[in-house]
C-alpha cells in the first residue's frame, strides 16, 4: 500500500467520529430543491430486465437473465422472472406521466442489448422494432420535460453471445459491445446527451462469477448453490473484459459522434463506504483495501490505466494486465462517473491465509460487517446487505474528490428496500416513512458533500417503481411508487412519492 494513499484514506475518516451517533440517520425537514445548486438534476432510475417485461415481444432475443431465471428458478427467492416485470414496455406513457406529476427532471433507463441486436452482434441483424420502442420512449420523455440518461448495459448480455464464446469471459465481446453501442449512438444520439456504458461492473463480475448469486451463477464448487466456474480467476477476467468493452464504446462515441451530437459519456460504478472496525492501523488499512477492491478495481484503470497496487499485490498473476494500447484507451475514458451508493460497512483485517481456496472475495484479506459490538451501523433494510448509513454518501464522495481528482459525478442510484408484505392493506403499503427518512438523510449529506467541493451534478433515486429485484425476485420493493402485483400491475403513489414532489416543487 502506498503511504500517500493511506494518508488520504485516513484523512477522509476524520469527517466522521469514530463512535457512530444516533443522529447519523438525519432529520432535515427544511431540505428542498433550493438546497442544491442551480441546474442540479433530480430523477429516478430503472433497468430494462427489471422493468420492461415483454420478454418475447417486439423481436427481442433472449438475454442471459431470461435463460438464467428459466433454467434456475430455484435461485430466485420466489422462483419468478422478468418475463413480465412491471410491464413498462406497454405502460411507459403512464410511467412518464407519473414522473412529470412528481416534478422530476430526468429518467435513467437501460436499453436491452438483445432488444436491439437479438443475436448480440451485427451479423444477426438490427431489430427495428426495438429501435422504434426506444425512440418512442425517448420522445415521450422529452415531450414531458424529462431528460433521458441512457445505460447501454445493465447486465442483460445477449444469450447468443453467452453460447457463442462465454459472453464477458471472452475478449471478443468488446467488439460486439462497441458495435451495439454504435447502433444506439446513431439511432438515439440526436436526443440522448448522457450515455452510461455499463452499470455496476463490480456487481456483475462478483455476483455472477465469484459467489454466483446472480446470472450466470458461476463460482468455484466450495460456494453454495453454484458450480461451473473458478472464483479465483473468472471475476477478474470478466471485469477486465467489461472495462475493455467500455473503453471501446467510449472511443467510438468520442471519435465518431460526440462532436456532432454534443453529448457526454460515462460509466456507473457501485461502491459501499467502509469504516475501520477499530482504531487500529491494520483495520484502517483493511478499510482502504475494501474500497480498492470494490471501487478502485474500476476507477483506477479508468483514471490511470492500471489496477490498484493493492489488487496487483494480492491477486498476483490471477489479475489480468492491460497492454500499452489498452491502458492508453482506458486512461481518462469518461466524461462523468455515475455513482451508486446504498450502504456502509465496518472493515477489519482478516490476515493472510494460506488456504488453497482462493477467490476474489478473500483476496483483499478484509472482513466486513454491518454490526460492531452487537450494534448495527444503521437500520437494516429488507435486503439483508443494506444498512442505512446516510453519512457514507458524503464520506465516499469526499474520498473520491481527494483520491481521484474530483471527477464530475451523477448519483445514479440510491434507495432502500422494504419487504413485500402481502398481509398489508394497500393503504398501509403506501406508507413508507423509513424510505422518506432514507432519502431525507442521504440528500442532506449529499448537499454537505457538494458544499465541501464534490463535483456532483445530479441524483437519481432507485427506483421509480417496485420491480423485479434480481435474486430477490418480487419479495422486496425499492420503488417510490407502488406496483400492485395482484391487480393488473396498477401503479399507486407511495408517501415517499408525494414527499419527493413536495421536495422538488417547494422552491418554485
Amino acid at each position: 500500500m502506498k503511504l500517500n494513499s493511506l494518508l488520504l484514506f485516513l484523512l477522509s475518516l476524520l469527517l466522521v467520529p469514530y463512535d457512530i451517533a444516533a443522529s447519523a440517520q438525519g432529520n432535515h425537514t427544511s431540505l428542498n430543491r433550493a438546497s442544491f445548486p442551480a441546474g442540479f438534476v433530480f430523477g429516478t432510475a430503472s433497468a430494462a430486465y427489471q422493468f420492461e417485461g415483454a420478454a418475447n415481444e417486439g423481436g427481442k432475443g433472449p438475454s442471459l437473465w431470461d435463460s438464467y431465471t428459466h433454467t434456475h428458478p430455484e435461485r430466485i427467492q420466489d422462483g419468478s422472472s422478468g418475463d413480465i416485470a412491471v410491464d413498462s414496455y406497454h405502460r411507459y406513457k403512464g410511467d412518464v406521466k407519473l414522473m412529470k406529476e412528481m416534478g422530476l427532471d430526468a429518467y435513467r433507463f437501460s436499453v436491452s442489448w438483445p432488444r436491439i441486436l437479438p443475436h448480440g452482434d451485427l451479423r444477426g441483424g438490427v431489430n427495428e422494432e426495438g429501435i422504434r420502442y426506444y425512440n418512442n420512449l425517448i420522445d415521450e420523455l422529452l415531450a414531458n420535460g424529462q431528460v433521458p440518461f441512457v445505460t447501454l448495459f445493465h447486465w442483460d448480455t445477449p444469450e447468443a453471445l453467452e453460447k457463442a464464446y462465454g459472453g464477458f469471459l471472452s475478449s471478443k465481446i468488446a467488439k460486439d459491445f462497441r458495435d451495439y453501442a454504435d447502433v444506439c449512438f446513431k439511432a438515439f444520439g440526436d436526443r440522448v446527451k448522457h450515455w452510461i456504458t455499463l452499470n455496476e461492473p463490480w456487481t456483475y463480475s462478483m455476483g455472477g462469477y465469484d459467489i454466483g448469486n446472480l446470472a450466470p451463477g458461476r463460482c468455484s464448487p466450495w460456494f453454495a448453490n453454484c458450480t461451473g466456474g473458478d472464483s479465483s480467476t473468472e471475476p477478474y477476467i470478466v471485469a477486465h473484459n467489461l472495462l475493455l468493452a467500455h473503453a471501446a464504446a467510449f472511443k467510438r462515441y468520442k471519435t465518431k459522434y460526440q462532436a456532432s451530437q454534443k453529448g457526454l459519456i460515462g460509466i456507473t460504478l457501485l461502491s459501499h463506504w467502509y469504516l475501520p472496525m477499530s482504531k487500529s492501523s491494520s483495520d484502517a488499512k483493511a478499510a482502504e483495501r475494501a474500497v480498492d477492491f470494490m471501487f478502485g478495481w474500476f476507477m483506477d484503470p479508468l483514471l490511470h490505466g492500471y489496477y490498484p497496487h493493492t489488487m496487483r499485490n494480492l491477486a498476483g498473476d490471477r489479475l489480468p494486465k492491460f497492454n500499452q494500447r489498452e491502458s492508453q484507451m482506458l486512461r481518462g475514458s469518461f466524461d462523468f462517473i455515475g455513482l451508486n451508493y446504498y450502504t456502509t460497512y465496518y472493515a477489519s483485517e482478516a490476515g493472510v491465509s494460506n488456504t488453497i481456496y482462493k477467490s476474489y472475495s478473500t483476496d483483499s484479506h478484509v472482513n466486513t460487517s454491518g454490526v460492531r459490538n452487537g450494534v448495527p451501523i444503521g437500520p437494516q433494510a429488507a435486503t439483508g446487505w443494506l444498512y442505512v448509513y446516510p453519512p457514507g454518501i458524503r464520506d465516499l464522495l469526499m474520498y473520491i474528490k481527494r483520491r481521484y481528482n474530483n471527477p464530475l459525478i451523477y448519483i445514479t442510484e440510491n434507495g432502500r428496500s422494504e419487504s413485500n408484505d402481502e398481509t398489508l392493506t394497500l393503504e398501509q403499503a403506501l406508507q413508507d416513512q423509513p424510505r422518506i427518512d432514507f432519502y431525507d438523510g442521504h440528500l442532506s449529506y449529499l448537499s454537505e458533500a457538494i458544499r465541501g467541493g464534490a463535483n456532483v451534478k445530479g441524483y437519481f433515486a432507485w427506483s421509480l417503481l417496485d420491480n423485479f429485484e434480481w435474486a430477490s425476485g418480487y419479495t422486496v420493493r425499492f420503488g417510490i411508487n407502488y406496483v400492485d402485483y395482484k391487480n393488473g400491475l396498477k401503479r399507486h403513489r407511495k408517501q415517499s412519492s408525494y414527499w419527493f414532489e413536495k421536495f422538488l416543487k417547494a422552491a418554485h
